[in-house]
């Protein structure tokens, strides 16, 4: 033996080895990954194990526990390999059973470090996400799809063999099996493919004898005998032979089923599983049988489903783990007494309109030619956030990204359809609501819809729990008569009513925002709010409502994104808005290398942030509001807010109010912050101008801010 690597103990990460077995990878919980070459190492050492290399390359590979961090909704993998090679099924004409094996596959390899990327449902080009995350692709010769598979060979431990002459379900069932145990799930016809193809892999498992029929009873086997095996953290729900989030649920080691909540049988095995559940950490991936009782039986139980069934390549794109640039938020107008008007395009929730057809319609001439309301998912920040950077990226001042129903994933505490409340208490709901903060918040996404009402409890859940939202909308289904009303909480976040919801045509927007604008006097502002379904008006067609809405109050309508309108909504209201998103707001600074503008522009990210030119741990940055107003919050995003580290973030530092910028009140005074963000509510003070002043920077000496709020009303 030449030499002996020693790791302290088996928590410190994941061990995994490359496909050529060349080179092997420790990833430590810190997100840091150390490569070590093989040759120069015999054996490695861990508190409880010792592995030979030359003896125990398939042990090693299989020693290689996921690192899961309980702020994330997905494992943390390695990078992606420097290049990934990409196979298309659909030129490869698989069937459904054998795109489901592959993707499997894809999970399995893809778990010990990113290799395989799969096209299956080419919707958008094929170059636009491995383009946006930056990887070196090597097409891979579809003509002999098999062979693909035998590159493979030596990191698959077997097959399980399972038929659909019973049920379709013993396909889900086996994709269980396969992940928890790093085996292919293949059907008796595969099987011989992969046998004339030079691969006889072992039945380590055979379904096939099975005699059930009914999904209640195959999943309850699922549950009974594998179960408790399943990585708890991730459900996924999908129908069988659906062959897309395989990849991360085999990484995961979690179940995938297909039960319907509206059969009693088939929801009790559900709910046996959605119990073992913790509501806040864990989610439902996919689809159901139907979209409100399912979604409302993952409800019931604080869990939330990301909508995913037809996402790709979850292990590639999650592994590119980069920080989500936030754009930056344009200066809103003054408010004037108008009628303000915004509008939401629907089906942002769903991941997979994100990766597929959103990416089609995002191009269309009309968008940045009016205030847009995009839906996206905060998922994304976790599935794929070069995805949220490459639409963030190409974003105009008109576009505005909002949250679907009804924060992190798709939530409904209420099933308008059915009249029935999903969710009751506030207590309930509390951990969906700290879960939606922090991805809104890592996302840059202000405002949530809400589907389809909440109550006294949830409100107050969202106005303690989520800090970071300027306000929400309530999916109302188009009431005709007993509209909801306007609510707001805690005196600072407002509840609006959309109407109308899901509008399928420029004529129900306008006609419904007519019901408003037609009493409209001009003596006060008057705030109108809609949704329209983006199969039917998409960016071409929403153009048209700025004439449309015109000609109902000519020369008194404003179109304007979210963010705009609920901040103007609370000033007209007299309750505590986001100043420095004001015309009138000047941002001064001590010595930086970046503008002082940057200090108070809406996003933390590191492209947008203040930054002192010295290294003396000291500067300050100021904001001239033009006129005093009664302020009574501040915010302040420090360097991890902006992905860096948290030894960066601001340690020590002071918070002043001022009325003429010579007199100075202390509002806050922080030492030893370890903090990414100070958020500090006060009796409100009367002042013109906020100032923080930076007096130990952190590590490096350097001052940094990232974003500066400052909230007051008139």
């Amino acid at each position: 033996m030449r030499n002996i690597l020693v790791l302290a103990t088996v928590t410190l990460g994941t061990l995994s080895l490359n496909a050529q077995n060349t080179t092997m990878f420790v990833h430590t919980t810190d997100g840091n990954v150390t490569p070590t070459d093989i040759a120069k190492v015999d054996k490695i050492t861990f508190t409880d194990a010792e592995y030979d290399l030359n003896a125990d390359k398939d042990r090693i590979l299989e020693y290689n526990e996921l690192n899961w961090p309980e702020d994330r909704l997905l494992p943390l993998f390695l990078p992606p390999a420097s290049i990934v090679r990409a196979f298309d099924m659909n030129e490869a004409k698989l069937n459904e059973q054998e795109r489901v094996m592959f993707c499997v596959m894809q999970g399995i390899v893809n778990r010990t470090r990113p290799r395989i990327l799969l096209y299956n449902h080419n919707e958008e080009p094929k170059a636009t996400w491995p383009g946006a995350h930056n990887l070196r692709i090597a097409t891979v010769n579809t003509n002999k799809p098999y062979q693909f598979v035998k590159r493979y060979e030596n990191e698959i431990k077997g097959l399980v063999l399972y038929s659909t002459e019973k049920s379709e379900h013993y396909a889900n069932v086996a994709a269980t099996v396969a992940g928890l145990e790093r085996l292919l799930p293949v059907t008796a016809e595969i099987r011989q493919k992969l046998i004339d193809n030079g691969m006889d892999f072992p039945v380590v498992k055979d379904l096939t004898s099975l005699t059930m029929t009914a999904p209640h009873e195959i999943y309850n086997y699922l549950y009974e005998n594998y179960w408790d095996r399943c990585n708890h953290r991730l459900l996924v729900s999908l129908r069988p032979n659906i062959p897309y989030v395989h990849d991360i649920a085999a990484a995961a080691g979690s179940a995938v089923v297909w039960l319907d909540a509206r059969n009693d049988k088939e929801k009790d095995v559900l709910d046996k599983m959605l119990s073992d559940m913790t509501p806040g950490r864990d989610i439902v991936l996919g689809w159901y049988h139907e979209e409100r009782s399912g979604v409302g039986e993952a409800t019931k139980y604080g869990l939330s489903t990301v909508p995913a069934d037809f996402f790709e390549n979850t292990t590639v794109y999650t592994a590119v783990n980069k920080p989500v640039c936030i754009p930056p938020v344009p200066k809103r107008p003054k408010l004037e007494n108008k009628v303000y008007a915004t509008v939401y395009i629907s089906d942002g929730d769903n991941i997979q309109y994100c990766q597929h057809a959103m990416a089609k319609i995002f191009e269309q001439s009309g968008r940045g030619k009016m205030p847009m309301n995009w839906t996206i998912s905060p998922a994304l920040a976790d599935f794929a956030p070069q995805m949220l950077n490459y639409y963030y990226k190409k974003a105009t001042a008109n576009d505005c990204f909002v949250c679907g129903p009804s924060g992190l994933g798709y939530a409904m505490p209420y099933d308008a359809h059915n009249k029935r409340w999903n969710t009751y208490n506030k207590i309930d709901f509390v951990p969906y609501a700290r879960l939606s903060q922090r991805y809104l918040e890592k996302s840059g996404l202000r405002v949530v819809t809400v589907w389809d009402e909440v109550n006294n409890y949830q409100r107050q859940a969202y106005a303690e729990e989520c800090s970071y939202l300027y306000g929400l909308t309530i999916q109302d289904w188009e009431r005709q008569t007993g509209r909801l009303g306007i609510n707001i909480e805690a005196g600072r976040l407002p509840f609006i009513p959309n109407y109308p919801c899901y509008a399928n045509g420029i004529n129900v927007i306008s006609d419904f925002f007519n019901r408003d604008i037609k009493d409209f006097d001009g003596s006060k502002p008057m705030f109108v709010s809609g949704q329209c379904t983006v199969w039917d008006v998409g960016p071409d067609k929403l153009i048209e409502l700025t004439d449309k809405l015109d000609a109902l109050s000519p020369g008194n309508v404003e179109i304007v994104r979210a963010d705009h309108f609920f901040n103007m909504f609370c000033e007209a209201n007299h309750l505590p808005f986001d100043l420095t998103m004001t015309e009138s707001m000047k941002v001064t600074s001590s010595a930086s290398e970046t503008e002082a503008a940057l200090a108070a522009d809406g996003s933390p990210s590191e492209p947008n942030m203040w930054v002192s030119s010295t290294t003396d741990g000291k500067g300050w940055v100021q904001c001239d509001f033009g006129e005093p107003y009664l302020i009574s919050r501040y915010v302040v995003r420090h360097a991890q807010a902006a992905g860096l580290g948290c030894e960066l973030n601001t340690r020590d530092f002071i918070v002043e109010t001022s009325l003429d910028g010579k007199t100075w009140a202390l509002a806050g005074t922080y030492t030893n912050n370890t903090e990414a963000v100070t958020d500090a509510s006060f009796d409100a003070v009367e002042a013109r101008y906020v100032r923080v002043s930076v007096t130990d920077a952190g590590a490096d000496g350097v001052a940094r801010i990232g974003d500066l709020e400052v909230y007051g009303s008139r």
